[in-house]
């Protein structure tokens, strides 16, 4: 039987790039459905998100984990992949590189790796927090990333932080729960840095999950 594959993109105000990150997910043959989860956007995101043919679903509780949960409850297929709906560059096969240690050897996890400059709270926060209370992790080269792929049912196990300390939450709670994790390369990705009023409060919620999953 052919793998069938979700694709969920959370977006808030997104309406220059949504279009594209739908084009790129449509690539993989595997992709049976895009469903773009519009958390509160004030723009033209849901608009364009229908024009390219997403289905689209609408969360009113804003944060990032409350999209997420939202988009796995609505959906059809046991393969899921999360993007980013604010990264201009994936390249053609970036569903097909997530889905395929899933596919391929029956991995639970894929947790997306890639080149990018700054990665400030990643470098200064997380990094080394991990490295002190979760010294297996120290080799994870891109811990916050939001491009992951799964199975569904490894999702339906675990706690959603609503903030931005959701991804490092999901991540914790998988290895935590003695699922099998690989990193899939994406290659060279552009991202919008933060102002460091911003920076704080990332870096806050990011330690905030950490913390709560040390035992």
């Amino acid at each position: 039987m052919e793998p069938k594959v979700s694709v969920l993109i959370p977006a808030f105000n997104e309406e220059q790039n949504i279009a594209n990150v739908i084009a790129k997910s449509k690539k993989c043959k595997y992709v049976k459905e895009v469903i773009v989860i519009n958390n509160k956007s004030i723009d033209k995101t849901e608009e364009i998100a229908k024009r390219e043919g997403a289905r689209v679903l609408r969360c009113e509780k804003q944060g990032k984990g409350y999209a997420m949960e939202e988009g796995i409850k609505n959906s059809l297929y046991d393969i899921i992949v999360f993007l980013d709906a604010d990264i201009a560059d994936y390249t053609e096969d970036v569903i097909d590189r997530l889905v395929k240690p899933i596919i391929e050897r029956n991995i639970d996890f894929v947790k997306a790796t890639f080149d990018r400059e700054g990665g400030r709270v990643t470098e200064l926060v997380a990094k080394p927090l991990l490295k002190i209370l979760f010294p297996k992790m120290k080799n994870y080269q891109q811990p916050l990333s939001g491009m992951i792929a799964g199975k569904k049912s490894s999702f339906e196990k675990i706690e959603f932080e609503k903030d931005y300390g959701v991804d490092i939450g999901i991540l914790l709670d998988i290895i935590k729960n003695d699922k099998t994790v690989e990193e899939a390369y994406l290659g060279k990705l552009k991202n919008i840095s933060k102002d460091w009023k911003s920076l704080e409060k990332m870096s806050t919620e990011v330690m905030t999950a950490i913390l709560k999953r040390k035992e």
